[in-house]
């Protein structure tokens, strides 16, 4: 009769039926709800508008870069890919960007799920698209309709095919997205230290391909250098989680700017040269993730702009965690993911100012907190390397225990 009365169940059985449910509405809610409703800020307009110019042979950068509006500030390749959009009406369109934003997302967990070696029915898929759909940067990027899910889904899919040696392909998903936003060129080094060059036929092809094919095809396509370039390269202090950016809305003093700018590089330098020593040929994926994350984050840290909505391009490093040798096996790499990712506003009407302090910090103080563990994990790692190496122990020991294999879990 027992066995009646309490069913067994195995825990991936019961952690799949828990998370499946309250996954499907998390996207739910972020997509249909609050995505369709939008906000104040409306990425997407800029870039409808820029597309209707473009089919219309109007001028594309003509923007008033003065004012704190969302701009339009794609190359002329991004405005040829954007361009379709154009052809539905504004609410169409939208709503379109939306759902396949979704699909952008979902696809991208489901390829990092696989890359980490687990199945698609285990209980790890719905537990990622939970983490994806519960963080800011996710709900932000529908809610604010911009490009930053096929930023994730060509950094996914680079991830995964590059580690299957289809390098042609690998560079077309990272090409492909900076025909539109450059914001992951540096990863682009880690297929340099390993020397395949097909991945930059594809990854340098495809941008330059279809920037000489819409160069005659925009009016103003000369604006983009005269006017857009200088601007991109300019800080501003308004949504802008940079050092840089930060430092300029708090009134930091330039010296002290340039002291963080220059430990991040460092830390970021260090950290990159261990990880290629220690885990490039034992343990590519780890080095591949973990790289990946440390060069992004310190991009986020030390460029012109980085934006909170960037933060979703460390999920590879954070999927780390399933590996053994991992840098997020600690409290403050969590303490740090909540800083940057968390959806929580801290705005305080009882204590203002350190309220709007904690809100506007909140993702600088994640992504700095996030590099300094990583620096300071990898350290110490290399510490009792030293240290071992001196005393003559043998460090030369077993392989690293990796990921399940992909019928695992």
């Amino acid at each position: 009769m027992d066995r009646y009365l309490y069913p067994r169940v195995d825990t991936p059985r019961i952690l799949s039926v828990m998370l499946w449910p309250v996954a499907v509405m998390m996207i739910f809610h972020r997509s249909v709800i609050l995505a369709v409703n939008g906000s104040r800020t409306d990425d997407f307009s800029t870039v409808y508008n820029a597309a209707l110019n473009f089919l219309n042979r109007n001028p594309v950068y003509a923007e008033n870069y003065t004012t704190v509006d969302p701009h339009y500030l794609y190359s002329p390749s991004g405005t040829l890919l954007m361009g379709p959009i154009a052809v539905l009406n504004p609410d169409h369109a939208r709503w379109t960007f939306i759902a396949v934003s979704v699909i952008a997302l979902i696809a991208s967990a489901y390829l990092l799920v696989r890359l980490f070696g687990y199945r698609a029915d285990s209980w790890v898929f719905p537990a990622v698209l939970f983490f994806f759909f519960l963080t800011e940067s996710v709900a932000n990027t529908l809610i604010f309709t911009n490009f930053n899910a096929f930023v994730l889904l060509g950094l996914v899919g680079f991830l995964v095919l590059i580690r299957n040696k289809k390098d042609y392909w690998a560079g077309a998903c990272i090409g492909l997205t900076l025909a539109v936003k450059p914001v992951l060129a540096p990863v682009l080094l880690l297929p340099l230290l390993q020397l395949r060059w097909k991945v930059f036929i594809t990854a340098l092809g495809i941008p330059v391909a279809l920037n000489l094919i819409a160069w005659p095809l925009i009016v103003d396509a000369r604006s983009y250098l005269d006017r857009t370039v200088p601007y991109l390269s300019e800080t501003r202090n308004y949504y802008n989680s940079s050092i840089s950016g930060n430092a300029l809305y708090f009134g930091v003093a330039d010296w002290l700017v340039i002291v963080l700018r220059i430990a991040f590089v460092l830390m970021a330098i260090f950290s990159l040269w261990f990880l290629y020593r220690y885990y490039a040929k034992t343990d590519e994926l780890l080095w591949l993730t973990t790289s990946t994350g440390v060069l992004l984050g310190t991009l986020f840290l030390f460029g012109s702009l980085g934006q909170g909505y960037y933060s979703m391009l460390l999920f590879p490093l954070i999927m780390t965690v399933f590996l053994s040798g991992s840098v997020m096996r600690n409290w403050p790499a969590w303490l740090a993911v909540y800083g940057c990712l968390s959806f929580d506003v801290f705005a305080s009407r009882e204590w203002e100012p350190f309220g709007r302090y904690l809100e506007y910090n909140k993702v600088p103080l994640g992504w700095s907190l996030l590099m300094i563990t990583v620096f300071c994990v990898l350290l110490f790692r290399w510490l009792d390397i030293r240290n071992a190496e001196e005393s003559g122990e043998d460090t030369s020991d077993d392989a690293p225990v990796t990921a399940p294999s992909p019928g695992a879990a």
